[in-house]
């Protein structure tokens, strides 16, 4: 197994390529779990700070733990801020897929936020632990080209405005989060509901058109190989805390 290397950003490489990457939803925050997951030979993995309690320093440990992995690490920030992106990449994040965006506006503005100036805004520390601490040669020719900007699309107003966020420069790839968009269509906890699927089509038939990589969450097996179907090169097949969940009862159910 070879560990994920941050330059060249070989996960960046597949996505545009259109490689089917097959990935896992981390959200119990320990680095032991993270680097168990690390072992199954996932695409890549992401590390959630939206919906769960991971904040930089959990975040930086679950890092650690995935370093002699094949697996790509990806970071979700809690929320489209330039400051937590900063940190996040920092830490060592390539890949960063930022939650909520819904115009063009907010689309470059997470561009902005992953890259160096004058392209961006992303502040400059000379010694972090992406360069390894500064002892990556060359490490800002090559930072800006070897980031992955991923946005998730989760509401009616994503919807409307993909044409017009898949046009940003710099935007790697979109993502759809079934659940919060089934709320946004009014089927709170129904994203199989009729409305909720046509919206996602909608997303991957004009997100494909413009060349961008389509991925989801999807834990249901046959939600999955439906949205492979359609299109989607990066899907997240389970969430480790639902995989710990329906694991621990199944074994105590062995026993009733």
């Amino acid at each position: 197994m070879t560990p994920y290397q941050a330059f060249p950003n070989q996960f960046k490489k597949d996505l545009k390529a259109g490689k089917k990457l097959i990935g896992l939803w981390s959200s119990l925050t320990s680095p032991i779990t993270a680097e168990v997951a690390g072992l199954a030979g996932y695409d890549w993995i992401l590390i959630d700070s939206e919906h769960s309690p991971n904040d930089v320093g959990t975040m930086l440990h679950q890092l650690m733990a995935l370093k002699d992995s094949s697996a790509a690490p990806m970071g979700r920030p809690p929320s489209n801020d330039p400051v937590t992106i900063k940190r996040m990449l920092d830490l060592g994040f390539m890949n960063i897929l930022v939650p909520f965006v819904e115009t063009a506006e907010q689309a470059a503005q997470a561009v902005a936020s992953m890259r160096y100036p004058p392209a961006g805004i992303r502040g400059v520390s000379m010694a972090q632990r992406q360069n390894k601490y500064g002892t990556v040669p060359d490490f800002f020719k090559g930072a800006n080209d070897n980031v992955c900007v991923l946005v998730q699309i989760e509401s009616r107003l994503g919807v409307d405005n993909i044409d017009a966020i898949c046009a940003v420069d710099g935007v790697d790839g979109i993502f759809i989060g079934p659940s919060d968009l089934a709320a946004a269509y009014g089927h709170l906890g129904n994203p199989g509901h009729a409305d909720v699927q046509a919206a996602m089509k909608h997303i991957y038939e004009r997100s494909l058109a413009a060349k961008r990589p389509v991925g989801t969450l999807a834990p249901q097996e046959a939600d999955a190989r439906r949205y492979l179907e359609w299109g989607a090169t990066w899907v997240a097949v389970g969430v480790d805390l639902g995989v710990f969940k329906a694991a621990t009862q199944a074994l105590r159910d062995k026993f009733k």
